[in-house]
């Protein structure tokens, strides 16, 4: 048996432009483009330079991004809101939190708290339940990745 280099950079290259084929269709359609919004609370260095990637991505691919960076010592309260106000807004299509979250913020009380249809990164309850029973939800970007390899 030989061993088979997987090129996982040429496997995001062909999906980036997959995706932008398709954004570009919808807005040949007159629809508008995705909405991505990234919501990351505190200064985590691993975070920041993870959160950047997704909004380099968002920006090749033609999505919008919708950026919140919020201070470290922001309120629960405060996030669960503005997670509420991702919940209504049409031009957002997806809520990803980046986590880890302070420790005086609740992960389970935000993760539950985005719309599962907007759940992009597939940790709402829902979408844990649906994907483990074999129905259609938001997959976790690892796991969906391995698979994709």
């Amino acid at each position: 048996m030989t061993a088979k280099i997987l090129d996982g950079k040429a496997i995001a290259a062909r999906l980036r432009a997959d995706i932008s084929l398709q954004v570009n269709k919808r807005l040949e359609q007159g629809l508008r483009a995705p909405g991505l919004a990234v919501v990351l609370v505190g200064a985590d260095p691993a975070s920041e330079i993870y959160v950047r990637h997704k909004r380099k991505a968002c920006e090749q691919v033609g999505f919008e991004s919708f950026a919140y960076n919020l201070p470290s010592d922001t309120s629960e309260p405060a996030v669960l809101a503005l997670i509420e106000q991702l919940n209504q807004d049409d031009a957002v299509d997806g809520i990803l939190v980046q986590l880890p979250l302070p420790s005086h913020i609740d992960t389970t009380a935000i993760l539950e708290a985005i719309d599962p249809k907007k759940d992009v990164d597939g940790f709402h309850p829902y979408n844990v339940g649906r994907v483990s029973a074999g129905l259609d939800g938001f997959i976790p970007a690892t796991p969906y990745g391995v698979m994709e390899l």
